[in-house]
């Protein structure tokens, strides 16, 4: 399992939380400074709501959210935009939000 964490987001913590409380081995990856990993591209563009439209880049740039393509080039050019956290297990993966959603993939 991977979790798709930023440190300093506290939803991101509590998720991590959540896993490390529950015993399992996951491996806490952090995507501000590694970006995404190549082969998360596809499971993480299929995610609604992957991409966090609130931020100042988001706007700057106007990426179309419905087109897979333009999804997976916004998280690799600007990985900031990444709704976190995100835990991947397999072929599959949520978001965080709220963190307890992690629990879905235990």
């Amino acid at each position: 399992m991977r979790l798709y964490h930023n440190p300093r987001c506290s939803k991101s913590r509590q998720a991590v939380a959540i896993l490390s409380e529950s015993g399992v081995v996951f491996e806490e990856y952090r995507y501000l400074e590694l970006g995404i990993a190549e082969e998360d591209l596809e499971i993480l563009a299929s995610l609604d709501g992957i991409i966090r439209t609130n931020e100042k880049e988001f706007k700057q740039n106007k990426f179309d959210t419905n087109d897979n393509d333009a999804v997976k080039k916004a998280l690799i050019a600007i990985p900031k935009l990444l709704e976190r956290p995100v835990l991947i297990k397999s072929n599959n993966a949520v978001i965080g939000r709220p963190p307890e959603n992690v629990k879905t993939l235990l």
